[in-house]
């Protein structure tokens, strides 16, 4: 089996437990590992429609752009702000001067911390981490994953317990011609595999990490980079697009330390 077979229709190769709702419905009809962002506007707007919660006046900034939090605060139940389509489980924290913007699913006890950017088409699923100067936009985070510092998450699927270290960045956009900036369009990105590149159909699109999943401090993935279950990445390491098998560790070619005399 070729490559762009495994990636197009094995879903198993990246997340587990998928018969599970939400994500049997954030992934119902999924061809490819990176279809549900397509559709992911609608597959929030319909998850929302069942949701309720209390509004929390006084401890919430809203407007019409979207939610900005002044209070430290832990949800004894759900908040769910119709007009803005946000909904945010029981138990989840929220620090302040974090800025939200729906369509937004957050489910029960998250960490939602100081400075956090989550700027709509969002869904985080049971005890992830969203955490300081981190910024995320069309983005499905699976249970319990952590971004916890100066991370941004942008067109991206992130499976099951993934960590993103320090500075860990998911690119989404790819370098762009002098006559594509300057008359407005984008070249959809082109992922390669074993024996051709595929075209994914998307202008951006940043990286698919499957469960459990490790990112080391200041990795750097570039846009359409597809890693299976129990990836490692090592800090500093720049990760070229491409798929990238389960359990693959991912290093420098020398990563000791060089020792010289003063």
């Amino acid at each position: 089996m070729v490559y762009g077979k495994l990636i197009m229709k094995d879903l198993d190769l990246f997340f587990s437990n998928l018969h599970r709702e939400p994500y049997k419905a954030i992934f119902s009809d999924a061809d490819r590992v990176w279809d549900p962002l397509k559709k992911l506007d609608l597959v929030l707007k319909s998850v929302l429609q069942n949701k309720t919660g209390v509004n929390l006046d006084g401890c919430l900034d809203k407007n019409e752009k979207g939610l900005f939090i002044q209070k430290w605060m832990k949800l004894d139940q759900a908040v769910y702000l119709k007009e803005l389509e946000i909904f945010i489980g029981a138990g989840t924290r929220l620090e302040p001067s974090t800025v939200i913007k729906g369509p937004v699913v957050i489910a029960d006890n998250c960490d939602i911390r100081q400075g956090a950017y989550v700027r709509g088409n969002v869904f985080a699923g049971e005890g992830c981490v969203i955490g300081h100067s981190t910024e995320i936009k069309n983005s499905i985070l699976m249970d319990h994953c952590e971004a916890g510092h100066f991370n941004y998450i942008g067109d991206s699927i992130l499976g099951r317990y993934v960590n993103m270290g320090a500075g860990s960045r998911l690119a989404n956009l790819q370098f762009r011609s002098v006559d594509e900036k300057e008359k407005g369009f984008i070249h959809p990105i082109q992922i390669p595999l074993e024996t051709q590149d595929y075209k994914t159909g998307m202008e951006k699109l940043g990286a698919i990490l499957g469960d459990h999943t490790e990112l080391g401090c200041n990795a750097v993935l570039c846009p359409g980079t597809l890693i299976g279950k129990r990836g490692w990445v090592y800090p500093n390491l720049m990760v070229p697009k491409g798929y990238y098998r389960p359990d693959s560790v991912l290093t420098p070619k020398d990563r000791k330390p060089r020792i010289i005399e003063k």
